[in-house]
């Protein structure tokens, strides 16, 4: 009994809001290897159109991804990290930086009056917490 062949991928990094806003809707697309070459590597795209593309190998294997100019695509060897949202900071982390730049204790009033005014930011449109 013979096993089957394991499929090989070529990776992308695809921001499924690209057109739409706001960025950072990531997703790892798999575009199926259909063949090796001493010098390219042959796809198929995984996004509608069946049609087929290919990578310099040396390139590729060399730097782990390439810019495949005549799609406007960066493929990658392995699955590429989902870069991850920048968490806003808290209100005490915004209180305490408007505690640190107050001119008492060593701020200025410009970057005081810079502090409270993105903490007063986020205090007012932060949803209170629910009542348990």
């Amino acid at each position: 009994m013979t096993t089957p062949a394991r499929t090989e991928y070529l990776y992308e990094l695809w921001d499924a809001n690209w057109d739409d806003g706001p960025f950072g809707n990531y997703q790892v697309l798999q575009h199926p290897i259909t063949k090796k070459t001493a010098k390219r590597i042959y796809f198929t795209y995984s996004t509608g159109a069946h049609r087929g593309g290919f990578v310099d190998r040396q390139r590729i294997e060399a730097d782990g991804e390439i810019y495949h100019g005549y799609t406007l695509r960066r493929l990658h060897l392995n699955p590429p990290e989902i870069p991850g949202q920048l968490k806003p900071p808290s209100l005490a982390e915004l209180k305490a930086a408007m505690a640190a730049a107050h001119p008492d204790r060593g701020g200025t009033h410009e970057a005081f009056i810079a502090a409270r005014a993105r903490y007063e930011r986020a205090r007012t449109t932060t949803p209170a917490p629910a009542a348990g």
